[in-house]
This record gives structure tokens, C-alpha cells and sequence, in this order.
């Protein structure tokens, strides 16, 4: 019997590569996404932790500054993985996510339990944004829209995703890469855009067709590594960040979605790995998201903050280093 032929990619086409196969992308000596009976099974084990309905950040929504000069490194948490990078006069956000819930739908699926942690008409001049991959609590078109009409920022993304957003906000200024290129986006300011061990899906029936990346931005404050949303992978992309960038002065780095392990292991690191993470990158200091704000799997809400400070007092790392950030929250990253 003749195999079946494969989807043609919607997003994307282009040689093969060693993350590409002609067709789909792939986690090089990785892990596939569990099937479809592994999703079954794990939604209807009954092991999920109940969220609270709203979950308020101890911190207010805040307005920040227009700009921050010179060797200023700030970072303000919005929630999930939005969080404001404010350094030399540039303005960048990532994996910005406005909206009310993390769904293809407005009436179903993951709806935030907090509030932004800055309001969007507060938002200072958006110069670029970093979107890691396509999943809905990464990539928020009704977001985008709005950016574009306010601060018609350049986008950076991973290949294949340009499509998805072109489509849905046209005119976007957006330029879309590989794993390993380097792009200039000032005469001091340079985004690498680097492989994370994921997957992407914004349907049952385009799993792999857009790459998924994280990024390092290269300032005159230092090197900051955003990681996007990824599993450890044995810690093999880490090694690979320390070998090719020496260090960061920042890392931001996901430390919730991981439960369960069997299940999640693969594409969401856990709070521990995260950790680990931080040590093999050579990171000074880390900022953990990806946790709090929508209710993504089993644990707990407020065990990735707990599993985390365990992490860093049995390696011996300050809990001053490691910062899981709260929706509102201003860090002023200190100089390495």
C-alpha cells in the first residue's frame, strides 16, 4: 500500500536542512510532540491543579519610563511571556500577548487570571518585537494588529510564521529567519535568532509547518538571552548559547507548563532545568516566565515559584540571581 503523502507546508518552503525535512521542521536528536492519544490521555487523567479564578499580581500596573539610556538593562513583566526589554534607548517587547485569552477562540480556552502588567495605552514606543513561535500564548494576531497601529514596530520571527501574521495584519514590518542568523538591527544592537528544543501548531492540521526559536539580543549592556518557550533537551541548546556567546548578562528563561512530565518533559522545561539552564548558558542573572498568568497544565499555580527557589538553594545560586517575575513587576538587571 502506497505511503500516505505528506501536507504540503502553508508556511513555508525552502531546502532542506538539518531542522527541516523538505516538508515539516524537527527538533535535531529530539523529541516529536506527543500524539493525539497522548493529549487524550493526559486531558482526561483529572490530575489538573484548580487555578483561581483571579490571581492578582502583588504588583501594580505600571508605567514605564519612554526609554532607558546608556548601560541601563530594565525589564518589566506584562505576563506569561510578554515582558518589556528596555536598554539603550531601545524598546522590545516579546511574545507579546494583550489579549484575554491564549485561544484561537474569544469564549474558550486559557483566559489570564491577572491583568497585563502594563496596561497597552501605557506601553512606551515599541521599537521591536521578538515572536518565539505560533502557539496562541506566543503569537496573539489581535495584539499585533494593535501594535501596528499604534507603534509599527519591527517584528522579528522564526521562518514560516511571517505568513501567519501577514495574513492577519497586513503592511507589518517584519523579516523572518533561521536558526543561526544574525540580524542588525541598530549600529549597537544585533538579535541572533537561536535554536530551542519545541514544536508549533496553530490547528490540528499544521503541527511543525513554522519554525520555532529563541533569541539573544546583543547590546552595549551585555548579551541578553530570551529562550523563548522550550524542553531541556539534556541541556544540548544551553551548551550551545555558552559556546557561541560566551555569557549573558540576562537570561530569560520559562519555568512553568510542565506537568506532567511524561507528557511535558520534552517541550516545556521545568523549574529545576531551568536553573540548570541558567548555570550552562553562563547567565548572571535570569528572569523566569511562562508561568501565573494562563492556566496551561497540571501544577499548581504557585508551584513554579516554589519549585524554583528549591532549585537555586540546592545549587547554591542566590534567589537575587533568579527572579520568577510577577505581572507589573520592574527589575533593573544589575551590570555583570
Amino acid at each position: 500500500m502506497a505511503a500516505r503523502k505528506k501536507a504540503a507546508n502553508r508556511y513555508y518552503s525552502g531546502p532542506p536542512s538539518d531542522h527541516f525535512d523538505g516538508t515539516l521542521f524537527f527538533n535535531p536528536d529530539g523529541q516529536m510532540p506527543g500524539r493525539f492519544t497522548d493529549l487524550l490521555k493526559w486531558q482526561l487523567s483529572g490530575e489538573r491543579s484548580k487555578w483561581p479564578a483571579a490571581n492578582p499580581s502583588p504588583f501594580e500596573p505600571t508605567e514605564p519610563a519612554a526609554r532607558i539610556d546608556s548601560d541601563g538593562l530594565r525589564l518589566t513583566m506584562v505576563g506569561h511571556a510578554t515582558l518589556l526589554i528596555q536598554t539603550a534607548g531601545l524598546n522590545i517587547l516579546t511574545d507579546p500577548v494583550w489579549s484575554p485569552r491564549a485561544s484561537p477562540l474569544s469564549f474558550a480556552g486559557p483566559r489570564r487570571v491577572n491583568a497585563p502588567g502594563i496596561a497597552f495605552s501605557q506601553l512606551p514606543p515599541i521599537d521591536l518585537v521578538l515572536v518565539s513561535h505560533n502557539h496562541y500564548d506566543h503569537l496573539d494576531l489581535a495584539t499585533l494588529k494593535r501594535l501596528k497601529a499604534k507603534h509599527d514596530p519591527l517584528v522579528l520571527t522564526p521562518l514560516g510564521n511571517d505568513a501567519i501574521i501577514d495574513a492577519a495584519v497586513p503592511g507589518m514590518r517584519m523579516t523572518a529567519h533561521d536558526w543561526g542568523e544574525r540580524v542588525e538591527i541598530t549600529k549597537d544592537i544585533a538579535v541572533h535568532v537561536e535554536p530551542v528544543h519545541h514544536w508549533s501548531a496553530r490547528g490540528a492540521r499544521d503541527r511543525r509547518m513554522a519554525l520555532w526559536a529563541g533569541f539573544v539580543v546583543e547590546t552595549p549592556a551585555g548579551k541578553i538571552y530570551f529562550a523563548g518557550d522550550t524542553g531541556f533537551h539534556g541541556g544540548a541548546n544551553y551548551r550551545l548559547m555558552a559556546e557561541k556567546h560566551g555569557g549573558f548578562r540576562l537570561a530569560i528563561l520559562p519555568i512553568g507548563a510542565y506537568e506532567p512530565r511524561w507528557f511535558m518533559a520534552p517541550q516545556h522545561q521545568n523549574p529545576e532545568e531551568a536553573v540548570q539552564g541558567m548555570q550552562l548558558c553562563n547567565a548572571a542573572h535570569a528572569a523566569g516566565c511562562h508561568w501565573g498568568t494562563f492556566h496551561l497544565t497540571d501544577e499548581p499555580i504557585d508551584e513554579p515559584v516554589q519549585k524554583l527557589a528549591e532549585a537555586l538553594k540546592a545549587k547554591g545560586v542566590s534567589q537575587e540571581r533568579f527572579r520568577a517575575l510577577r505581572p507589573g513587576e520592574i527589575w533593573d538587571v544589575p551590570e555583570v
